[in-house]
């Protein structure tokens, strides 16, 4: 078959890439390698950034988040049983949204569908061909046979894991890497939130998150080992060591209950340079990994569909290549940006293996000075909130 833009990735950012293109009359195919059921099934973060709410109600996608979704004014930060809050709209005007991942793409899975828009699953042995050429195209399996799609662009969003990454020669990409020594244990549990506002606790016990889906369902997660597995830890040891690990006036009044998922998440920060190869250009995970300290993962993947969108959107309705030709670097300046938000909230917020008593000593120092500073929070609510692609 032939298409204008050829979409690996049937994630949020592919998707979202996909119907903001074909609402500009840009013809796309998603390729996916996993079933539909298996992405939605997917359990990750939900705080939208405002720039990622626009992009879904450009794409007429949001009607559903605005319906239920929380907009939320503010954040709690925790340190023993201290307890500040840091207030978005006072310092930037703009709250953030909390609205699952999960329904994201829900909401995008149907609008594409709605449109008619071509979506493989179980797509195998994916191979991009010629992407430094002006003919690019891509191959792969379904059932067994093999397909080929002839494209203008590739879009490269298929996760970290992906092929669209390892198709930029070696000699030509720059790989930047973090890998913390620890990872979060979350779960999720149909109770009611503990607070309205999500909470962020440093203790010496380790980290922990209090966050919500709704009205009824929580998200909660505990630093842990990243030798831990899931075995090692019951619902009850999970609750025992979670309220061990906030204010005790929160603890107090959490609502515990029965898990209805349970996952280990190891924490990288990882960027590759450049994010584009002749006419091949990645997005999200695919180039770049925060730890999820701050929310930074999908918001970030949604920056970099606004740049790539934009620079075809304007290739194909001008004839215009300036905005394809500053894809990587645009991308990658509010990238760094966000890696860097997302490195200084998770030094802030963990105990690492090798602290000192120092060490300890200046998070605590760093926690007062930013409770006690209005231009230290005003700087943490504009990286919270989202900065301006």
């Amino acid at each position: 078959m032939r298409t204008q833009v050829a979409i690996i990735g049937g994630g949020p950012s592919g998707l979202l890439l996909a119907q903001l293109l074909q609402r500009r009359g840009i013809d796309s195919i998603v390729l996916e390698r996993k079933t539909k059921d298996y992405v939605l099934a997917r359990i990750r973060a939900g705080v939208l950034e405002q720039g990622l709410v626009g992009l879904l109600e450009e794409a007429g996608c949001a009607d559903r988040l605005h319906a239920e979704g929380f907009s939320h004014d503010g954040t709690l930060i925790a340190y023993g049983d201290e307890m500040f809050r840091i207030d978005f709209k006072e310092h930037t005007g703009t709250p953030v949204i909390v609205y699952g991942q999960t329904e994201v793409t829900r909401d995008l899975y149907e609008a594409r569908e709605k449109a008619g828009g071509p979506i493989a699953f179980n797509v195998e042995d994916v191979v991009i061909h010629g992407a430094d050429t002006d003919t690019p195209h891509v191959t792969y399996t379904v059932d067994g046979t093999t397909q080929r799609v002839d494209c203008d662009f590739i879009a490269g969003c298929d996760g970290f894991h992906g092929i669209s990454r390892k198709t930029i020669p070696a000699d030509l990409r720059r790989e930047y890497e973090k890998v913390y020594p620890f990872g979060w244990l979350g779960i999720l549990s149909e109770t009611p939130p503990v607070s309205h506002e999500l909470i962020y606790s440093n203790t010496p016990r380790g980290f922990a998150l209090a966050s919500m889906r709704n009205e009824n369902l929580c998200r909660y997660y505990i630093q842990c080992s990243v030798d831990d597995s899931i075995e090692d830890w019951s619902d009850d040891a999970f609750w025992d060591e979670f309220k061990k690990r906030l204010p005790a006036d929160m603890a107090a009044k959490l609502v515990t209950g029965p898990s209805i998922e349970k996952s280990i998440a190891p924490l990288r920060s990882f960027v590759t340079e450049p994010m584009r190869w002749g006419r091949l250009f990645l997005c999200g995970d695919a180039a770049h990994i925060v730890p999820p300290t701050g929310a930074k993962g999908l918001n970030t993947a949604a920056s970099d569909v606004h740049y790539l969108y934009n620079g075809l959107r304007e290739f194909y309705e001008t004839g215009s290549a300036d905005g394809i030709d500053a894809y990587s670097a645009n991308a990658l300046s509010r990238v760094w940006k966000a890696e860097r938000f997302s490195w200084w909230f998770s030094s802030l917020m963990h105990r690492y293996p090798d602290q000192s008593d120092f060490d300890q000593r200046m998070q605590i120092a760093e926690l007062e000075f930013l409770r006690s500073n209005k231009a230290a929070q005003k700087a943490m609510a504009e990286n919270y909130v989202g900065l301006p692609y």
